[in-house]
């Protein structure tokens, strides 16, 4: 590192060192950084941006914020702050309309963009080099996942490594998108939570610290969210006892209790078939395999897990029995199948029954649509904002199929 430029340890926090040496190590393109109050996540990604713009020459850098009303005041002020800290302000011109960062010895840029108008972006072009680094502050403001793709598929081009920042305070919801993004496995991918115990108590000063321990004390859920970033939930949600997370080969290699079921559908609704696990001592779920298709005929579907999922005419798969012809097509096909009893409550008792379970685990890299109907399923509210009793019918095509295959157990007397 340049002599010019302070020492890093003096303003990165601690818990951002690893992060730093994986950006310089080039091991991923994705950095999601999220965390709560104090955390200075931004901070690091202030001082990274103009930093890794000096050590590479074709490198510049672009910034979004879902308003562009709000830049000067955020992400402009916070790179500014992150050129302060290295020690290089002689080395950078500001400009504020429209706000522009440029790195005097070579022309290098940092743009700063609102996607209020992101049909300009297409036209975003640089003299020399091309867009390494992309910053999305407050990820969760954007209008979700595909908003982001569509940037970045526009913005990264002609170059040979990037680096994309996306960072937000989790929202207290834990179905908001940006919540669920964090927690979808991807390789690219580098995540990292942090919060206000992790850094300098002098960086954020006694003041900080004696709010947050003055929350801590007279509301510790508010205090859960805001200062140690984690979305506790809006109370609305029906499971609350979902595991989002990976289920290894090695782990699934042991599972032996195995369950399937079909809810049928053609379009708009789909057809989706689960596969899970029951450890019945320890009353945890592990749904790790899932088929999803719409406008596709029985036969087409049978084939399909037949041949893509292993499925044999000895596994028993109970289905929704709404549709006896599409259950006596898949016995002709050679398929176990039965229709589901259901009847009076029947659905009130099996989600009750899911429910009462100590842990549902999905695998969201196997089962991303059932990870995402599980996370997003809420008790619908009143316009005055109260739960109302029973369950909605909607967007629950996996739980319905969950259900329907756990039927055989949750029926049993006791259960």
């Amino acid at each position: 590192m340049d002599s010019s430029v302070a020492r890093l340890s003096d303003i990165i926090a601690p818990s951002f060192y690893s992060v730093h040496w994986d950006i310089a190590d080039g091991k991923h393109t994705y950095y999601d950084l999220y965390g709560g109050r104090g955390s200075t996540k931004s901070s690091f990604i202030g001082v990274e941006l103009p930093l890794g713009i000096m050590q590479d020459p074709l490198a510049n850098g672009i910034v979004f914020r879902k308003v562009a009303s709000t830049i000067g005041t955020s992400v402009f002020e916070q790179v500014l702050w992150g050129i302060d800290a290295l020690g290089v302000n002689d080395l950078w011109k500001a400009t504020t309309s429209p706000y522009k960062l440029t790195y005097r010895p070579t022309g290098q840029v940092i743009l700063f963009r609102g996607l209020d108008k992101a049909k300009k972006l297409k036209s975003i072009k640089v003299a020399h080099g091309y867009f390494k680094f992309l910053w999305f502050e407050e990820l969760d403001e954007f209008a979700g996942e595909e908003e982001i793709r569509s940037v970045q598929q526009s913005v990264m081009r002609g170059g040979t490594r990037y680096v994309v920042f996306k960072s937000f305070n989790p929202p207290i919801s834990r179905q908001n998108w940006a919540n669920q993004y964090v927690l979808t496995p991807r390789r690219a991918a580098l995540r990292h939570r942090s919060c206000y115990t992790e850094v300098p108590p002098e960086w954020l000063g006694e003041q900080f610290f004696d709010d947050a321990e003055a929350l801590k004390e007279t509301n510790l859920r508010a205090y859960t969210h805001e200062y140690l970033g984690i979305p506790v939930g809006t109370g609305g949600e029906v499971f609350d006892n979902l595991e989002i997370r990976a289920i290894p080969d090695s782990e699934k290699a042991v599972f032996d209790n195995i369950f399937m079921g079909i809810d049928w559908g053609w379009f708009p609704d789909p057809y989706h078939w689960s596969k899970m696990h029951y450890d019945s001592n320890r009353k945890v779920l592990y749904i790790y395999d899932e088929y999803r298709a719409t406008k596709q005929s029985n036969a087409a579907t049978w084939n399909a897990l037949v041949m893509q999922k292993g499925v044999t005419g000895t596994d028993l798969i109970t289905a929704d029995s709404a549709e006896p012809k599409s259950v006596g097509d898949y016995r002709d096909y050679g398929a176990m199948c039965r229709g589901a009893i259901k009847g009076p409550d029947s659905i009130r008792y099996g989600i009750k029954w899911l429910q009462s379970l100590k842990k549902i685990v999905i695998d969201p890299a196997r089962c991303p649509e059932t990870a995402k109907e599980f996370q997003n399923y809420e008790y619908e509210r009143t316009d005055d904002g109260d739960i109302i009793s029973g369950y909605p019918d909607k967007d629950n095509h996996s739980i319905d199929s969950v259900r329907y295959a756990m039927e055989r157990v949750w029926r049993r007397k006791g259960q």
